[in-house]
């Protein structure tokens, strides 16, 4: 039989996005491709700057463990509380929010891995260099184009 490493959160990386905290357990390296996981912390009232967004290459499974997030799912607002799991398929446009008093935390599973740490830490650099103002539009566009997720402009009129 051979042997294996086995750790506990073998990938634990935190990387901080705006207001966002993500921490990564584990990710297609650790996987073999097959998932990603990653811790997501929400602060209470943050309306994210974050577009509304779809992926071809994979789904997306959250899971509430504290507080409300509020997912928009193709149009539909749906609240994800401690216990609840929420399935995004391939091609669903969406994005969140927390409109809560309390901070929000879920666990995210992407899969397969086709997205992991790169986006996030490549996205934050961006949002860091802004210094608070608007960040590089192009940039994100670059980034969000290089790792699959697609920006969905909002409807006109």
């Amino acid at each position: 039989m051979p042997s294996a490493e086995y750790r506990v959160s073998p990938a634990d990386e935190s990387i901080r996005l705006g207001p966002l905290s993500i921490r990564f357990l584990a990710t297609g390296a650790e996987t073999h491709g097959t998932l990603a996981l990653f811790e997501l912390i929400v602060p209470a009232a943050a309306r994210l700057a974050a577009p509304p967004h779809s992926h071809d290459q994979y789904d997306e499974t959250i899971y509430g463990l504290e507080g409300v997030l509020t997912w928009t799912v193709d149009d539909v607002p749906i609240e994800v509380r401690a216990g609840d799991a929420l399935v995004i398929p391939r091609g669903a446009v969406h994005r969140f929010d927390n409109h809560g008093e309390v901070a929000a935390t879920a666990v995210c599973v992407v899969t397969p891995a086709a997205i992991g740490p790169g986006f996030f830490r490549e996205s934050a650099e961006v949002l860091n260099a802004a210094g608070g103002g608007p960040p590089d539009g192009a940039r994100l566009a670059a980034i969000m184009a290089h790792h699959g997720p697609k920006p969905v402009p909002p409807p006109q009129g």
